[in-house]
């Protein structure tokens, strides 16, 4: 093995050989390396890529319609509006901690796990991650069809039969439900196969444009409804003291639930970033800032329907679907199938791609990987797993209950035990003397502190608890993490790994 020196950021590196080279070295293993998963040779996105890739993430149809439920809580306004702070500032600070290692190295999510998971044992993390993103990315994929299919109808009024399942579907989907689906299928495979920058300047646009229609959404319906006829609690205010503390809290874990996906595979595009200054000032203007300014937003709009409709809509598509102006809504629709392309590719798209990739990279590579995520979605009918709220509990939040204690045992490892040190060319090796080889290629004290903080986080799911199933992320992020820690340090000899770096002589 080639000597060991720290690089800056603590990082270690073989000798002679930087990080972030961008090829796939000769001593590299092929059953672990490929150019879409080495180290980076040249890592360029600011910080306002970042705050584009946040925006992008939240502006969505499934944010919007998540934030103006918290309104709805029955708590006052302003309470919600901290409880929303205090979530995605805890969102902010934990996006942080799993950014650094992968900043550092240049190396994606899937393979900065195998520090903690070992060489082979990362497969764990990657596959679970990856079939999360699958199910969601093609719920996503979904929703933002059905924006094309009230487009059609407002251009087209005359097509309503074909979008009746009765009379013209296939699979509990509409003739043109498919033909909506399909075209967003293509829209996003099309963005996506023309690589990560393609995807930056994406996101760099679609973040900002959506901004730009939800203030004149708000402001039209404002002028409509008349200022003073604006109520901003969204329902009856029915807790007080304690009882409001405690929804509160519900409301805290609800945004950090809403954001546990992403955050955990956040490495996969902190590894693009110039420095670590620039993710963590990208974040800050992402996540605090401009979440709070969005669901001010929400707020504004969905309070305004009440008076201009009758009613409270906290489904944007539907809002913009009432509207008198064909434009308007032409426009409206196509702003807010733009954002939902923005967050499934950055959300669920860019995650499978690696993960699955990391599987076999001799035979897959990202591209194929990411594919592999987009045929399995169109496989799982995400339109009959969004009809069935039952499905989608023992599909999606079952697998989600296994985000918490990956997300707890990885940060344990790097921060407590690693130390923050990686040698980055002991990532891809399956000799025996590697760092992360522990026993055949899997390091046991983290599978089991992962499958002991799951199980224990599925049993409120499972039991449909709904109140302690909202704690499930952080109930499995805990136990994940103390797990790890108790059995890690009490075992040491499981694993020969770094735990003490030599100076630089």
């Amino acid at each position: 093995m080639a000597d060991v020196k720290r690089a800056p950021g603590g990082v270690v590196e073989a000798s002679g050989h930087p990080v972030g080279s961008g090829v796939v070295k000769p001593g590299y293993d092929p059953s672990l390396a490929n150019e879409d998963l080495a180290p980076l040779g040249r890592q360029s996105w600011k910080s306002y890529n970042f705050f584009a890739f946040w925006m992008s993430d939240v502006h969505s149809v499934g944010g919007y319609v998540t934030a103006g439920s918290l309104f709805a809580l029955g708590l006052a306004a302003w309470q919600v509006l901290i409880a929303l702070l205090v979530g995605i500032v805890i969102v902010y600070l934990l996006c942080n901690l799993v950014a650094r290692p992968s900043q550092a190295t240049g190396t994606p999510y899937p393979v900065v796990s195998r520090v903690t998971f070992g060489v082979r044992g990362a497969n764990v993390p990657a596959i679970i991650r990856g079939l999360i993103a699958v199910a969601w990315y093609g719920i996503q994929t979904y929703l933002a069809s059905n924006s094309l299919v009230i487009l059609a109808l407002k251009l087209q009024p005359g097509w309503g039969p074909y979008a009746e399942v009765e009379s013209h579907g296939f699979a509990g989907l509409s003739t043109l439900g498919w033909a909506a689906f399909g075209l967003m299928w293509v829209l996003q495979a099309v963005v996506f196969w023309r690589g990560m920058e393609a995807i930056r300047k994406f996101i760099d646009f679609c973040g900002p444009a959506v901004y730009v229609v939800m203030f004149a959404l708000a402001a039209y319906l404002v002028v409509q409804a008349g200022p003073t006829n604006v109520d901003l609690n969204l329902g009856s205010i029915t807790h007080t003291g304690w009882g409001a503390a405690g929804v509160m809290v519900t409301a805290i874990a609800l945004v950090v639930s809403y954001f546990s996906g992403p955050m955990l595979n956040y490495g996969d595009f902190a590894r693009y970033g110039r420095t670590m200054g620039d993710v963590k000032k990208g974040n800050l203007l992402g996540l605090p800032v401009n979440f709070l300014v969005f669901a001010l937003l929400v707020t504004v709009t969905a309070s305004a329907t009440v008076p201009v409709f009758g009613s409270m809509i906290t489904d944007p598509v539907e809002t913009v679907a009432r509207l008198d102006s064909t434009t308007a809504v032409v426009l409206g629709c196509l702003t807010f199938i733009i954002a939902t392309i923005g967050i499934n590719i950055v959300a669920n798209f860019v995650s499978p791609a690696f993960d699955f990739s990391n599987v076999s990279p001799q035979r897959i590579s990202w591209r194929m990987g990411g594919m592999i995520a987009a045929v399995g979605s169109v496989l799982l009918t995400p339109w009959n797993l969004y009809n069935s709220p039952d499905t989608i509990h023992y599909t999606l939040d079952v697998l989600g209950a296994f985000i918490g204690p990956l997300y707890g045992v990885l940060i344990a490892d790097y921060y407590l035990i690693k130390r923050q040190r990686i040698v980055v060319d002991d990532l891809y090796t399956m000799s025996p003397r590697g760092r992360y080889h522990y026993r055949a290629g899997w390091n046991p004290v983290a599978v089991g502190a992962t499958a002991v903080g799951a199980v224990v986080a599925l049993v409120p799911v499972l039991s449909h608890h709904t109140t302690t199933a909202t704690f499930s992320w952080f109930i499995g992020a805990g136990l994940g993490f103390a797990v790890y820690l108790l059995f890690r340090r009490s075992i040491p000899a499981v694993a020969a790994d770094l735990t003490v770096v030599p100076e630089p002589r």
